[in-house]
């Protein structure tokens, strides 16, 4: 399950993000705020129908959203106390949150802050990093030695204002950088709240939210929470558009699993083999892996069941070599 972080400077509106993405309401009294949510697919649902499955199981996400960034500086920016920066060094992704609502709101501008805020907190780690790794690097630690040099490498880009992810870094670089989990190298989405009467215009890099209104209506029935939401020209839910962007920043696709028992979605990176999706599942499954089953979620669909679509030939049999694609519906095969 990845985990996503949700930040913003004040007023920018994350608390009521985090509502509308989880339809659950933070605590005043935590500066803290998790949700585990299921990611929606209407694939699952399908299947399910087809199958008659028992249990429907859908892949989850981890919203994490820390409240307490301060103002700061000449030009309004925050800071996150340390334990809150912790959180999000913990996540795979972030969503930067940022105000498109009110007569001053500068979306572009209050982004170019929070990724200073953010760029500074790196650098104050890497500084520390540095300081205690010099030691052992002085001592002649072949390994200490490569893993400072990259650590300098990236303290230089953020002296000069740079996210880490803007450069381009090789496995073993990276590998050295996850020793202070650096917040600018993680995947980022621009989320700017905005209010659906006063509609601005939206970075093309950027996904517009009308966070207060969605919040609203989380935990309506979904018809009714559409049809309101339709009055306003919304015709994709926040939470379905965040984890589309997010799955695309993090580099994931879906496979699913069908039958009489559950009908399930899970998540695996893009260029992951048949091996290695079957590990998402159960890691004996991957040690044992003989074949997979495969065939196209809409191919299975239009055939109607999984055994139609194998006496019409549309199921293949895939080796170890295979590259799972988007909406492949498996069976794996295996020996343990």
């Amino acid at each position: 399950m990845k985990s996503v972080g949700i930040v913003g400077l004040p007023g920018a509106g994350t608390s009521t993000l985090f509502t509308a993405l989880t339809a659950i309401e933070g605590s005043a009294s935590s500066r803290t705020h998790q949700a585990v949510v299921p990611v929606p697919d209407e694939r699952v649902n399908v299947l399910g129908k087809l199958h008659d499955s028992k249990k429907l199981v859908f892949t989850q996400l981890r919203f994490v959203e820390t409240s307490g960034m301060v103002r700061r500086g000449a030009r309004g920016s925050g800071s996150l106390a340390s334990e809150l920066l912790g959180h999000l060094r913990e996540a795979d992704a972030l969503l930067l949150v940022v105000r498109g609502f009110g007569p001053d709101a500068n979306p572009s501008s209050e982004l170019e802050d929070l990724n200073l805020e953010l760029t500074l907190a790196d650098l104050a780690i890497a500084d520390s990093k540095l300081e205690r790794g010099s030691k052992a690097a002085r001592a002649g630690d072949a390994e200490a030695k490569r893993e400072l040099s990259t650590i300098e490498r990236a303290k230089l880009i953020l002296e000069k204002g740079t996210p880490l992810r803007d450069e381009t870094w090789d496995a073993d670089e990276r590998k050295a950088l996850s020793s202070f989990a650096p917040l600018t190298i993680k995947p980022a989405l621009a989320v700017v709240t905005i209010d659906p009467e006063s509609p601005i215009n939206v970075a093309a890099d950027m996904i517009g939210v009308a966070s207060a209104l969605e919040a609203e209506v989380a935990g309506m029935d979904d018809g009714e929470a559409a049809e309101l939401l339709s009055g306003y020209g919304i015709e994709e839910r926040a939470l379905a558009k965040v984890i589309r962007t997010t799955y695309d920043k993090l580099d994931l696709i879906t496979f699913l699993t069908a039958g009489d028992t559950e009908s399930r979605s899970w998540e695996t990176r893009k260029g992951a083999t048949a091996p290695e999706a079957a590990g998402e599942i159960h890691t004996d499954i991957q040690r044992g892996f003989i074949k997979a089953e495969v065939v196209p979620y809409d191919a299975l669909v239009e055939a109607g069941s999984w055994s139609a679509a194998k006496s019409k030939g549309l199921i293949r049999q895939e080796g170890k070599e295979y590259v799972m694609r988007e909406g492949d519906v498996v069976e794996f095969r295996f020996a343990v």
